[in-house]
């Protein structure tokens, strides 16, 4: 707290800073905050323009800060009345604050009288410094009272956990159980409430850990004990009971030392985002810079040992057994493209410094190094989401097959499936560590860590319960044991698998799940063909799994979204997948696998059986769509899903496909776009960069306006939607199929540029004559010049030719002039809605006024945002420049600098 006065005459201002004395709690910040207003509203009150003696508010404060010292004071004494270890504390912080309050009330009173004085104002000052400093000391003091209440009874739980700990029979270990749970059961209330009161988001998330430890442990706490003093002789009992007793300890422990004030976890941290994903955002911020910084000695070798540390985590994730080979594949190319992108970039900063090379080639390059690096980071995300659709599929087996061979007696499976149930942890931990390293949700991957920790820590106890049971299988204390530590496990295990939910995207997995579906629909379809029970019963069973799996989490999403269309569409198709399609498909298996058996392969119906597992992918394919369908184009990010879309799409041989489709259609020319040569594809695929480059600038200008009574706006976006469907076609994508589809798609463009060239030409004509005008009749000729290119490419694009039994395509460069015909139309479109901007609000007509609206230029809606967004250190301080003469900006200046609501996004 500081009291500012000064001898000038001028008023004396009181600060007031809480954390100063270390306030920890809610309740003490609230209880002091009226009797600092009062204070504070009492000392900056009055002013030299007052008269004397006229100053009646201040009285009133005066008496109401008078009046809350008072009961501050009651309060107090009767604080130290009832808590007689602490009485003298509490009496010496209640008289200094009665001291206080008489000063500050003698002294404010006199300054009430005479405001205008300096001297008196000093005074008061200093009085109410005093009196606030005592007040909060009083207040914290009050507050350590509840401390103390909550150690005492922390020490009652230690005390009465050591008893339990040295019983030696079962009935003394009940005794003691009952007597140490109830004192817990105290324990943990007055934690809640010390909870609730703590201002530390850390300390509350440390406190609610052990309370949760201690509910968690309590059951297994009894029957580890009970298993040791039954069974002595077996070591992994005493294993057992000795965790139990750690974990309990450290969560007492955790508690102790957030009443004190200190912060629990023992050294151990989970903080900090995932370490590739923190990698990539560094890299993309290092890579841009001035050109004018770069060195070539020192800035190219470390983006250079930056980009090779990333890539180096990214191979170990290609590597991994769950990666798909096909992920592999992809996850190495961009891995290439990206470093190809960096040596791009860092030549163009060179040339940039020479000046041989204009800005905007350094602008493109910065932006394809952040597309490439982009393109990985979603290739990495999709591996680590195979790794997950993997691994937390059915995790409940491994230890089932434990706890049978177990409760069998027979104590070498038990070896043999305590191995396998180890493995199955540590993949759960690694995959865990895996979907932590590519997410940015630092609260997510701190869950997901301590979740993993725990699902670590408790793998070996799980055996070792398993092994006491194999050693006493007819011991019921044994059984009880496992089944606590059985049902510890699996809620672990649930809270692990929710956890890593919370930090994959939904769309992710939706796209990934479909695809591993359609792996095990074709494997499925293979084994009935090949009469193979096994592989096809376990395959349907994954299925199964699988299905189960994507139904809840997308239940589990739904539960975010209020009631309407949109959340009963995917409810609806989740429920037909969960309830009716699956059901339908397994009972198909189950009648297959019984025919296989009895070689009765007559009552199998292949037909139906395909049909029924089509229906199992369609029904994916349903629920996947549906929750796309809320997903706005920004969101939809780049192609990726779309990319998805299409993944399994004429892949050439031997490449699943999609049922009911037939690639080798003479009449689809998108599909043999597919099988081009590698070094056409390479050719197309770099104009289609350029292109994607063009559309993002045409995004960032079209989504300031809201299409709604502006046709302009209506056009520009449905001429970028053919434009994207064109392209699309150039790499075997999208829904133009045949040579018709693309001539046709063209027509519409070059009708849709008619239609804008007639109402922005009816926009000019109200301009007067300036600049704005002949750029937009500029740009208006470069439209129908573009639209005249599409058509024309757009016929002798889609010859595609089966020379010898491979696919050319006659004239490449006509299909790259597709492109670049598309890619220029879409710049003079965006050019020209700028312009008919310009012309149609900052112009006056040639009759003189306003320009008659022709269309409504209305702001877009910025999208909705949560009510509290955590800003970033450097956001958080705002750049405070020196105030500069007014420049007046020409009116399309303006429009350049102006910044949408979705580049704020």
């Amino acid at each position: 707290m500081t009291m500012n006065g000064n001898g000038n005459g001028m008023p004396s201002v009181l600060k007031w800073d809480p954390k100063s004395l270390e306030i920890r709690t809610r309740t003490v910040e609230k209880t002091l905050e009226p009797l600092v207003i009062q204070v504070t509203t009492l000392v900056n009150a009055g002013g030299m323009n007052q008269q004397k003696g006229k100053s009646k508010r201040g009285a009133v404060l005066v008496q109401t800060v008078e009046h809350a010292t008072a009961n501050f004071v009651a309060k107090g004494e009767e604080i130290a009345n009832e808590n007689p270890e602490l009485r003298n504390e509490l009496m010496a912080a209640v008289d200094e604050v009665r001291k206080s309050g008489e000063i500050m009330s003698a002294a404010s009173r006199e300054f009430v009288a005479d405001p205008c004085t300096t001297t008196k104002r000093g005074n008061m000052v200093r009085a109410a410094r005093s009196l606030l400093s005592a007040v909060t000391r009083l207040l914290i003091l009050a507050d350590e009272v509840d401390v103390q209440k909550l150690l005492r009874s922390l020490h009652v739980v230690e005390h009465n956990l050591e008893r339990f700990r040295n019983a030696t029979s079962q009935q003394e270990l009940i005794d003691h159980y009952n007597l140490f749970n109830s004192t817990v059961g105290d324990l943990t209330v007055k934690a809640a409430l010390r909870q609730r009161e703590l201002k530390d988001p850390r300390m509350r998330d440390d406190l609610a850990s052990a309370r949760a430890m201690l509910k968690k442990n309590s059951l297994m706490l009894l029957t580890a004990s009970k298993a040791y003093v039954r069974h002595p002789e077996l070591p992994e009992a005493r294993e057992n009971r000795d965790f139990i007793f750690r974990q309990v300890c450290e969560a007492v422990g955790t508690i102790s030392d957030v009443a004190q004030g200190k912060r629990g976890g023992g050294g151990v941290s989970y903080e900090g985002p995932g370490e590739l994903a923190a990698a990539l955002d560094e890299f993309d911020e290092r890579v841009q810079m001035e050109p004018h910084r770069y060195t070539d000695t020192h800035i190219r070798p470390m983006l250079e040992e930056r980009l090779e540390s990333i890539i180096s985590g990214a191979a170990l994730m290609a590597e991994s057994s769950c990666t798909r080979d096909d992920r592999r594949e992809r996850i190495v190319a961009e891995c290439n493209a990206v470093r190809q992108a960096l040596q791009d970039l860092l030549t163009e900063y060179m040339d940039n410094i020479k000046g041989k090379k204009p800005a905007d080639d350094l602008e493109y390059a910065i932006e394809h190094m952040t597309r490439k690096t982009h393109d990985l980071r979603r290739q990495l995300r999709k591996a680590v989401v195979d790794h997950v659709s993997d691994s937390f599929l059915e995790t409940n087996v491994p230890l089932l097959v434990l706890i049978e061979a177990a409760q069998a007696g027979d104590q070498k499976e038990v070896d043999e499936y305590a191995q396998v149930f180890s493995e199955h942890a540590n993949k759960l931990v690694e995959v865990a560590h895996l979907a932590c390293s590519m997410s940015e949700q630092e609260d997510g991957v701190r869950m997901v860590r301590y979740a993993a920790a725990q699902i670590e820590a408790m793998c070996p106890q799980v055996i070792n319960a398993a092994r006491i049971l194999a050693a006493r299988p007819k011991s019921k204390i044994a059984q009880e044991n496992m089944d606590a530590f059985k049902a510890a496990w699996e809620s672990q295990v649930r809270i692990l698998t929710e956890a890593v939910d919370d930090i994959t995207t939904i769309d992710d997995f939706l796209a990934v799940s479909e695809s591993h579906i359609l792996e095990d629909v074709n494997k499925c379809v293979l084994a009935l063909q090949e009469r193979d029970a096994d592989t096809l019963d376990r395959t349907a069973g994954a299925i199964r799994g699988r299905t189960a799996r994507v139904c809840n989490v997308v239940e589990a999403e739904m539960e975010n979204y209020e009631d309407n269309k949109y959340k009963s569409r995917v409810t609806d198709a989740a429920a037909m997948l969960r309830d009716h399609v699956i059901l339908n498909f397994i009972q198909r298996v189950h009648l297959a696998v019984d025919a296989f058996a009895t070689k009765n392969y007559k009552v199998v119906n292949d037909n139906e059986f395909i049909e029924s597992a089509r229906m199992v992918y369609q029904g994916i394919r349903d629920v996947r769509k549906a929750v796309l369908m809320g997903r706005s184009a920004e969101e939809i990010e780049s192609e990726s899903e779309l990319e998805e879309e299409e993944i399994y799409e004429s892949r050439g041989n031997g490449g699943p496909q999609r049922y009911g489709e037939d690639h080798a259609d003479a009449n689809n020319a998108r599909a043999r776009m597919i099988q081009l040569p590698e070094e056409d594809k390479q050719k197309i695929a770099a104009q289609v960069e350029i292109f994607k480059i063009e559309k993002s600038k045409f995004d960032k200008e079209v989504a300031k306006w809201d299409d709604t009574g502006n046709d302009i706006i209506v056009l520009a976006k449905h001429m970028c939607m053919i434009m994207m469907e064109m392209t699309d076609f150039t790499r075997g994508k999208g829904p133009l199929k045949t040579t018709m589809d693309l001539i046709n798609a063209a027509k519409k463009i070059s009708e849709n540029g008619t239609k804008l060239d007639k109402l922005a030409k009816q926009i000019a004509e109200q301009c007067p004559e300036s600049s704005t005008k002949n750029d937009l009749l500029a740009y208006l000729k470069r439209i129908n010049l573009f639209c005249h290119q599409l058509n024309i490419t757009s016929k002798v694009k889609a010859d595609v030719q089966n020379i010898s039994g491979e696919m050319v395509i006659s004239g490449l460069d006509s299909a790259t002039s597709l492109i670049q015909a598309a890619k220029n139309l879409m710049n003079a479109v965006v050019l020209t809605v700028k312009a008919t901007f310009v012309a149609s609000t900052k112009y006056t007509s040639k009759m003189g006024g306003k320009v008659p609206s022709i269309v409504v230029w209305k702001m877009r809606a910025p999208d909705k945002k949560p009510l509290v967004k955590r800003e970033k250190p450097e956001e958080a301080r705002g750049k405070v420049r020196r105030g500069s003469q007014k420049k007046v900006l020409t009116p399309i200046r303006a429009l350049a600098e102006f910044q949408s609501p979705a580049d704020s996004v």
